[in-house]
């Protein structure tokens, strides 16, 4: 009886001791924070369409330049006011931004773009893709054709003007 006196006598003494050292208690369990829930705005019917029907007529923009670059050696020319020139320009960029928003749809849920309403955004998918590989088909004609890939920008005394 006499050991298990002591040692209550010394537990007590240590908590006592650790007490006046300012020493803690393990901390009270704290609870847990509540998930953050985010959800992203899906896009209207409309939306999807308007999507769909200005990426497509992206792709017959983009394909109407690669026949004049594959046929002339050089892109469409500027137009009036360089109105010709910035939209094959955004056409490009926006086959570009189809083409990444596919990939990267594809990449984080495993299916591409939604078909949207009438077909219209997965015939832009599709318009897309096969406008880049067209694109790679004419860059190879070009280099092979006239060894050189013509300027974005038109250069005075250049090939195409």
């Amino acid at each position: 009886m006499r050991p298990l006196l002591l040692l209550v006598a010394c537990s007590a003494v240590c908590d006592a001791f650790q007490a006046t050292r300012g020493a803690r208690a393990a901390p009270a369990p704290r609870a847990r924070p509540a998930p953050r829930i985010t959800r992203r705005a899906a896009e209207s019917e409309g939306e999807l369409a308007a999507y769909g029907a200005l990426g497509s007529a992206a792709s017959v923009v983009v394909f109407v330049s690669e026949f004049t670059l594959k046929t002339t050696g050089c892109g469409l020319p500027a137009g009036p006011f360089g109105l010709v020139g910035a939209v094959e320009g955004v056409s490009y960029l926006a086959i570009v931004g189809i083409i990444g928003a596919s990939l990267t749809k594809k990449v984080r849920t495993g299916t591409g773009l939604p078909a949207g309403p009438l077909g219209l955004l997965g015939l832009a998918e599709g318009l897309a893709y096969l406008a880049a590989v067209a694109g790679l088909v004419v860059l190879g004609f070009q280099l092979a054709d006239y060894g050189y890939v013509p300027n974005a920008v038109p250069v005075s005394g250049g090939l195409c003007q």
